[in-house]
């Protein structure tokens, strides 16, 4: 039996709506709210006096709606599996000059998963808790930022579609080296095509809002930097649209921090999740949390979810009982599932590695100030450019992102580092928070950033100016990695080790980093290897 859910319509700021959480209450309670966890108190918290419950049964589950989950779901189809997609966000549907997510100069409830506070972009305001697009998840010795919508991280990240090199791919997780020249002739290509990446046409990065992607460019090489043009999944048109007037601008200012709202952004929800959606076999529920995930006496998985509004309150509490599960909640949602299980004795013989091998994928923010050359007071985006070092003992990537919100004459330009790490985080079971909680110890990233440092401070000896660590004092990543780790949690096609059925597709599979690139054109292309496998030998015989 499917059952479908209707979104609510989209807050425009929502001060107005009635409060439904204490101020202190709302980080605690709520940090359950991500896809596969849900601390006891938060449910308590956000549950109607009485709300309906009910039972389901399904073929096929897909746990989480981003770069893994949307691969899964339309291969899936494509294979005759009636699916049901389960998403804790919303839908947000853009086109030229909609105002559907919040902008930078205003941030609200739109930006933040269910808080009563501003967790991005230094700003002090509250409002009433919202299923916004980010949810910041706070660990010991690092926070996580990760998507909370239907098309997930896709829809807030600048788009990098970047492809490591063979070696760096083999450096980066060596137990799936193997894996690469598959993924090289085939998966990787079919990403690309099925995401329409190119880099930036000349004639927009001529124009003045894009001066500080060509200071970058001309500064980078005298640094010892080899230049690179960043992939990108953007129709191009868009940005021409901004720059000859005819629509407000979005792409040209960068402002894309909370999501495109112009359109023309070939996030996941408008690509393998339409695509999906159009052969008639993938249902979608959104508003849907994924709290625990067990194995019954007959050895069908069974999902325990509530059905929230846009405030988070309970609406339904629903058994999904499943033949198979995929889980694609990101690093952080699918690891926190699974030790809770673990921990919890719901699924017998999970493995020990489950909790294990996390890392950042050795991100850092740094701000280059005063520099000689111009960059402009508002700066064009997506990321466009950036450089890799080709001497580095460590391979590391760095990437100028444009600021989103006008510099006001100030020299400031915004750089991203990011690189191979020792996938040394570790996820523990919280019993009071009915949680699972990330520690990261600063040796996990240490070498690496050492270098990203060095070589910070060498652009700003060549080109003037100061280098500021943005993350010195509050360590960030929003590329989380690892948790349920290839070779010794999950096969090398995403089975869960022990398990009939149980399946991770997204980026918890993948130890820590991805080979000095951002992860997601690696997620999307190990998920097309591992989709066609499974189809290949599992449909009709595991499910």
């Amino acid at each position: 039996m499917a059952e479908q859910t209707v979104d609510t319509p989209l807050a425009t700021g929502g001060l107005s709506r009635r409060r439904l959480f204490g101020t202190a209450a709302v980080g605690a309670a709520v940090a359950g709210g991500i896809v596969g966890a849900g601390a006891s108190p938060a449910r308590a918290a956000t549950t109607a006096a009485t709300v309906p419950t009910t039972v389901t049964r399904e073929r096929a589950v897909v746990v989480g709606s981003g770069f893994g989950g949307g691969v899964t779901a339309l291969r899936l189809a494509q294979a005759g599996v009636s699916t049901l997609v389960l998403e804790r966000g919303i839908r947000w549907p853009t086109g030229p000059n909609a105002t559907t997510f919040c902008r930078f100069s205003n941030i609200d409830n739109r930006s933040s998963w269910l808080t009563d506070h501003a967790t991005i972009g230094g700003v002090v305001k509250t409002w009433d808790p919202y299923v916004g697009v980010i949810e910041s998840v706070a660990g010991n010795g690092m926070t996580i930022n990760c998507g909370a919508a239907y098309g997930g991280g896709s829809l807030m990240y600048h788009g990098m579609t970047l492809q490591p090199t063979k070696q760096y791919f083999a450096k980066s997780m060596p137990v799936a080296a193997g894996l690469y020249d598959e993924l090289n002739l085939w998966a990787y290509p079919l990403v690309a095509r099925m995401l329409g990446i190119s880099t930036i046409p000349n004639d927009i990065l001529n124009t003045d809002p894009y001066k500080s992607s060509r200071l970058f460019r001309d500064v980078a090489p005298q640094a010892g930097l080899d230049p690179v043009a960043v992939p990108l999944p953007i129709d191009w048109s868009y940005v021409r649209g901004e720059l000859d007037g005819r629509y407000t601008p979005t792409y040209t200012t960068s402002d894309i921090a909370f999501g495109v709202n112009n359109g023309g952004k070939r996030s996941i929800d408008v690509t393998y999740l339409a695509a999906a959606e159009a052969t008639g076999r993938v249902r979608v529920a959104t508003l849907h949390v994924v709290r625990d995930i067990a194995l019954d006496a007959n050895k069908r998985w069974v999902l325990s979810v509530d059905r929230i509004d846009t405030g988070g309150v309970v609406q339904e509490r629903k058994t999904i009982v499943a033949d198979a599960v995929f889980l694609n909640a990101g690093s952080a949602g699918t690891t926190r599932l699974l030790v809770k299980s673990k921990a919890k004795g719901l699924v017998p013989g999970l493995p020990d590695a489950i909790g294990t091998q996390w890392g950042n994928n050795g991100d850092r923010i740094y701000a280059w100030i005063g520099m000689n050359g111009d960059p402009g007071t508002i700066q064009g985006g997506p990321a466009c450019v950036g450089g890799r070092d080709p001497n580095a003992t460590i391979p590391y990537t760095i990437i100028h992102a444009g600021s989103p919100a006008p510099t006001g004459g100030n020299k400031v330009l915004t750089m991203v580092g990011l690189g191979i790490v020792d996938a040394a985080g570790t996820w523990a079971y919280d019993a009071a928070k009915d949680d699972a909680v990330l520690t990261w110890p600063s040796t996990g990233d240490a070498a690496l950033q050492a270098l990203i440092a060095a070589k910070m401070q060498q652009i700003a000896q060549v080109g003037g100016g100061i280098m500021m660590d943005t993350n010195a004092q509050v360590q960030s990543t929003w590329h989380a990695l690892g948790g349920v780790p290839m070779g010794s949690a999950v096969d090398l096609t995403g089975r869960v080790l022990g398990q009939r059925g149980l399946y991770v597709l997204d980026g918890a599979r993948i130890p820590g980093s991805t080979g000095a690139c951002n992860p997601s054109m690696t997620i999307a292309a190990l998920a097309e290897h591992s989709m066609a496998k499974i189809i290949l030998q599992d449909v009709g015989r595991v499910f």
